[in-house]
């Protein structure tokens, strides 16, 4: 298992990858070749696959923090370039969006031709134009609800960053004080073994002192016993 400082923020690009090459091949395909309920699912799926990606440039934002500062430049460029093939592919799944709009819009009955002798009938161009101008309305209103949804998903995504790197902080903090308590303990680890050598060689001085006065003290009772 790579346990390099970069192997997770690679993991996660590549991943992306496979998704952004995922995304082109359906909006190059499916979402633009196909017609109607396929179309659809197609440009779904786009969608989903858009949120995959977005989420994995925000954890690539993640792994960057942890990536040595000589390392970090390059980085950052591959993230940038990551968000730009990102926001091309949104751009143009929008407008693979509207295109189907405009293309529903000429498919329904009584909007694709036709002519009426009422001013206000039901095919006149008051009713095209009123039924165009409400498509667009809730097409623009769908896009402003995405875009709603995205910048609450990176605010989000904002405040989990900023957690983690509190987090981050205090995990280097309490491992500095574990460096600094180990130290510590060395040291006094150290002192007590001094300690424990003086005192052995203390008990050996006293035992030898003793054995000294002992053998005086046998010395000084044969002197006086048989002399």
């Amino acid at each position: 298992m790579d346990t390099s400082p970069t192997a997770l923020f690679d993991s996660y690009e590549q991943d992306f990858k496979q998704i952004i090459q995922s995304i082109r091949t359906k909006l190059e395909g499916d979402a633009q070749d196909a017609q109607g309920e396929q179309r659809k699912a197609a440009l779904r799926r786009v969608e989903m696959e858009l949120d995959e990606a977005d989420e994995m440039v925000s954890q690539m934002e993640i792994e960057i923090q942890g990536i040595p500062q000589s390392l970090r430049p390059s980085y950052q460029t591959r993230i940038k370039a990551s968000k730009a093939d990102l926001q091309r592919f949104k751009k143009l799944s929008k407008e693979q969006h509207a295109q189907l709009s405009r293309a529903e819009l000429l498919s329904r009955p009584g909007l694709a031709g036709g002519t009426s002798d009422e001013p206000y009938g039901a095919t006149s161009d008051r009713t095209r134009l009123l039924a165009g101008t409400a498509l667009l309305e809730d097409g623009s209103r769908r896009l402003q609800d995405s875009q709603r949804i995205a910048l609450e998903t990176e605010e989000q995504g904002a405040d989990i960053l900023r957690s983690l790197r509190g987090q981050r902080e205090q995990i280097q903090n309490a491992r500095d004080t574990l460096q600094r308590a180990d130290t510590s303990i060395d040291r006094a680890s150290g002192t007590l073994k001094k300690m424990i050598r003086r005192m052995y060689q203390q008990r050996f001085v006293t035992g030898a002192i003793i054995a000294v006065l002992v053998l005086l003290i046998l010395i000084i009772l044969w002197a006086k016993l048989w002399r």
